[in-house]
């Protein structure tokens, strides 16, 4: 559970997955705070889910905290990067 080099490794292509999502369901017409919600719901769920997969199912309550806590990084990670972008890079109409 401590091992940084597997939070970094695993973390960074769940992020590019989290950003494909988002962009993806921009183009079903998700937009605005929803957008941010999303992207903060796809993290956590993606963050618990890929922190059970390493290390399995936890069997304490500090176990699952940490896991809840990875979670909740990485769906504040992707959702304040979508709301950063989203306020600063241009707009582009097709």
């Amino acid at each position: 559970m401590n091992d940084f080099t597997t939070l970094l490794v695993g973390g960074i292509p769940l992020m590019v997955v989290i950003f494909g999502l988002v962009e993806f369901s921009k183009s079903l017409g998700l937009a605005g705070k929803k957008m941010t919600v999303f992207s903060m719901l796809l993290g956590v769920a993606f963050g618990v889910a890929y922190q059970i997969a390493v290390s399995g199912v936890p069997a304490g309550f500090a176990a699952w905290f940490a896991i809840v806590i990875y979670g909740l990084a990485l769906g504040l990670v992707t959702s304040g990067f979508y709301d950063f972008a989203d306020g600063r890079l241009p707009k582009i109409n097709p």
